[in-house]
């Protein structure tokens, strides 16, 4: 199996085990524990506002896209949802405090070398199924530092507040199931 494609469809389970461990070794402060939460609600506003331009086709298992989303976040960045979902990662791990700052590196490295691999199976995609529209795009905004003003020849489009947040509505839940467990683990060390 192409290490890409396995990545591609795993990428919802693969924060798992960093989740698991901030729980599991958790030694927050309140300090730690409201700083990381501040970072997963941050991760999610990214995550919430790309999806509202994507909808829920970013919810496959398998590449695909019937249409080149670059309005909104897509206009001053390639993968908002990616960056979104690395500062929750992030977030998880400040609340939970295990092992800092050895686990953010962990957490760092590993998300950077699995979305190296789904970012090079979408461009892939992407560049085949819409040429040299995708080239131009690609040339003219960063796959990860976003530009500060949106890109110019960005296709207008509505966001849809409502899919995004059928689309998101389990992660909400997540959010406050592991935010809780987190807690509850902490307070009764």
């Amino acid at each position: 199996m192409d290490i890409r494609r396995f990545f591609f469809k795993h990428r919802g389970f693969t924060p798992v085990p960093f989740i698991l461990a901030a729980l599991i070794l958790a030694r927050p402060t309140w300090l730690s524990y409201c700083l990381g939460l501040a970072v997963v609600l941050a991760g999610e506003c990214i995550r919430f506002r790309g999806v509202s331009y994507s909808g829920r086709s970013t919810r496959t298992v398998k590449v695909g896209g019937s249409r080149l989303v670059t309005a909104g976040p897509y206009s001053h960045v390639r993968n908002p949802l990616y960056i979104g979902n690395f500062f929750m990662a992030i977030g998880w791990t400040i609340m939970g405090w295990p092992w800092m700052p050895w686990m953010a590196l962990i957490v760092l490295v590993f998300f950077a070398v699995q979305y190296h691999f789904i970012v090079d199976l979408e461009e892939e995609f992407l560049s085949g199924k819409f040429g040299a529209v995708y080239e131009t795009y690609r040339q003219a905004v960063p796959a990860w530092i976003p530009r500060l003003r949106p890109w110019p020849e960005a296709e207008p489009m509505a966001p849809d507040w409502k899919t995004a947040f059928r689309s998101e509505r389990n992660t909400f839940q997540a959010i406050a199931v592991i935010a809780a467990l987190i807690l509850l683990r902490w307070k009764l060390l």
